[in-house]
């Protein structure tokens, strides 16, 4: 009767998977496999094996990387900072609160604080090293990303920490351990599945940005979530923009594969 009941509290979720995920990932595998002009094709395909489109893969992936190794360098001092801090639970709140916040306007409001104008060059010409062009580079794209992700990747990693039993570093710094050695050794490897998390958290999104490469960098990078945009707003290739985004699901799909491989080993 328990398995019964079960299985019948389940169909709605197998109805919800199959309609908004399914569905749509078979949706845009049909497309793929159309031209322009709507005739079958598999030249889509071919197309996406030439320079440009695996310049434009590579590029996306460069920049996930950057944008995850640097929201993770950020993000485990502020975590393990908050596991000590007295009302860790309320700064989690306010950390997590600008996420919240619509990414369009957070994006708007990078935009007057890296602008000509902005209070960054402000600040600059304040400290006497004048106006730069801040807005529409590498680091100012990276920089806003960074910031959009940051809350995302600390809150899995502060729960592995606030999870980790505070004997086991006791006992490390008993037996002469170090303070680097007792992160390196004990620290980390306990934490390291919320590590995963935020990193996967992080990193699957950032591949596919195309609102922050148009309006924080100015199309100066190019990544696949911008080339899809272009081909189904701009040149109306709905079949080349859905062969971008079958390879962009395949691979979103091998890093959670790969991610879980490792979770499965370490347990």
């Amino acid at each position: 009767m328990k398995s019964k009941s079960r299985n019948f509290y389940l169909i709605p979720y197998v109805i919800w998977i199959a309609l908004f995920v399914v569905m749509p990932i078979l949706l845009v595998l049909y497309y793929s496999f159309f031209d322009i002009d709507g005739q079958l094709t598999f030249d889509n395909y071919k197309k996406f094996f030439t320079p440009v489109y695996l310049k434009m893969t590579f590029s996306s992936f460069w920049y996930a990387f950057l944008i995850t190794m640097f929201t993770l360098l950020v993000a485990y001092p502020i975590s393990y900072l908050l596991t000590k801090t007295k009302h860790k639970q309320l700064l989690l709140l306010l950390i997590i609160l600008p996420s919240w916040i619509n990414l369009l306007l957070k994006a708007y409001a990078f935009i007057g604080i890296f602008g000509t104008y902005g209070a960054a060059n402000s600040f600059l010409e304040v400290i006497g090293i004048g106006t730069k062009q801040i807005l529409f580079t590498d680091f100012s794209f990276i920089f806003v990303s960074v910031y959009i992700f940051l809350p995302f990747m600390i809150l899995p990693i502060f729960n592995a920490l606030d999870e980790l039993n505070p004997s086991l570093v006791d006992a490390s710094n008993d037996l002469g351990a170090s303070k680097w050695i007792t992160f390196k050794r004990v620290i980390f490897p306990l934490t390291i599945d919320g590590v995963k998390s935020g990193c996967q958290i992080v990193f699957i999104p950032a591949l596919s940005l195309f609102m922050l490469t148009r309006l924080i960098a100015g199309n100066r990078v190019i990544t696949l979530g911008t080339a899809i945009e272009q081909h189904f707003l701009v040149t109306q290739d709905w079949g080349m923009g859905a062969t971008i985004a079958v390879f962009l699901i395949i691979a979103m799909v091998l890093i959670m594969i790969l991610t879980g491989k490792r979770k499965r080993g370490i347990l």
